[in-house]
């Protein structure tokens, strides 16, 4: 019951230490820095499985008015382990970049916690795929794919400048693939991406 009572308390003291942040407004730009981990979906292919990979990002969001925003962001290479899912073992290895461009709506621009929404597209490159277990010695590639990625996140204010930014994205990626020119269909990777940033409000 004390803890039940004292909740009321900390939503008031977290308000006050946000109040008066200040806002994005139109001109600002904010730079995240941060980790994602890509987690396809687990029935993309009747035969094999991609596996989930984590890796280093960054975003710029450029704001048009207080509260639509322009985002672009970039990544390191995410490698993923492909396992056959008859006994889970590897069979292949293959690395994506995905360069996104989305089209953010920040709801509360000036609060201490700003959530956002974000809708926009996506092209990723498939490259150095490498095979081993039971492919290997065959050669297995991945056509490049285009879609619309969806976002969700919010940015919670630390100070003037500085925000810890969470959240999560859908990418609609469909990819052709080919083993020793042989067509294996259409692999529905359409992962979900979760990640944790460090944000930062630049004014030019």
């Amino acid at each position: 019951m004390k803890t039940l009572n004292s909740i009321p308390a900390l939503v008031a003291a977290t308000l006050a230490l946000t109040t008066g942040v200040a806002q994005a407004a139109s001109g600002d730009w904010l730079i995240r820095a941060g980790v994602h981990n890509v987690d396809p979906k687990s029935n993309n292919h009747p035969v094999v499985k991609a596996d989930d990979a984590p890796s280093l990002t960054i975003s710029g969001s450029y704001f048009l008015t207080d509260n639509v925003a322009v985002e672009v962001l970039g990544a390191y290479p995410f490698t993923h382990d492909v396992l056959l899912k008859s006994d889970g073992s590897k069979a292949a290895e293959i690395t994506q970049l995905p360069p996104t461009l989305s089209l953010q709506y920040h709801f509360a621009p000036d609060a201490g916690i700003r959530p956002y929404v974000g809708a926009g597209l996506n092209y990723t490159f498939f490259y150095d795929e490498k095979t081993t277990g039971a492919l290997t010695g065959t050669k297995l590639s991945l056509d490049n794919s285009f879609g619309l990625t969806a976002e969700v996140g919010m940015d919670i204010a630390l100070n003037d400048d500085w925000a810890v930014n969470l959240n999560a994205r859908w990418f609609d990626i469909d990819s052709d693939a080919r083993l020793d020119g042989a067509d294996l269909g259409t692999v529905e990777v359409d992962p979900l991406v979760y990640g944790i940033m460090l944000t930062r409000k630049l004014r030019l």
